[in-house]
């Protein structure tokens, strides 16, 4: 399990007073408002920043980070991920798991067979789709009752049910 959620990535400059555009990764782009502490992952460190404002602009967040006042003090963190601790992540409903959480689980079917692993989960505007390493090729299958069956994070298990086409 991991420590670490990306909540968003720095997509570029907002201004000269240190602003950056971020597009949300989190599918609660408003948790920003409520996020004092993030790390910036810069490739060589993780860097704890301060969240000093937040405001949002289209489909972006414009955040200030405290002590960054100057363009060319953010400039060079464009495309870096913000991440947060799993203290401060949005606190799971009854049911619920991380996404983080669920990649490198074992995926079977419904009648018990091994199918994979998980490798990747990519959010689409219907479902999740949920990307398994099978045989040594990706297969696609869509997060809905009728394909994934249950998510097991205890015993590290997804049974999945494989719809008729789904591998053609």
């Amino acid at each position: 399990m991991t420590d670490l959620f990306r909540v968003g990535v720095i997509s570029n400059t907002h201004g000269i007073k240190g602003e950056v555009k971020v597009f949300p990764t989190t599918q609660s782009p408003e948790r920003f408002k409520d996020l004092k502490d993030v790390i910036l992952d810069t490739g060589s460190e993780k860097k704890p920043l301060e969240v000093k404002s937040v405001r949002f602009f289209k489909n972006l967040v414009i955040v200030k980070f405290k002590g960054i006042d100057n363009i060319n003090d953010i400039e060079k963190y464009k495309g870096c991920d913000i991440y947060v601790t799993r203290e401060n992540a949005i606190p799971l409903e009854e049911g619920e798991c991380y996404i983080a959480d669920m990649i490198g689980l074992k995926v079977v079917t419904d009648d018990g067979n091994d199918f994979g692993i998980l490798k990747d989960v990519m959010e689409t505007g219907a479902n999740l789709v949920f990307v398994v390493e099978h045989d040594g090729k990706e297969v696609l299958l869509p997060d809905i009752p009728d394909c994934v069956k249950s998510v097991d994070i205890k015993n590290q298990i997804i049974t999945v049910h494989i719809m008729k086409g789904l591998l053609d």
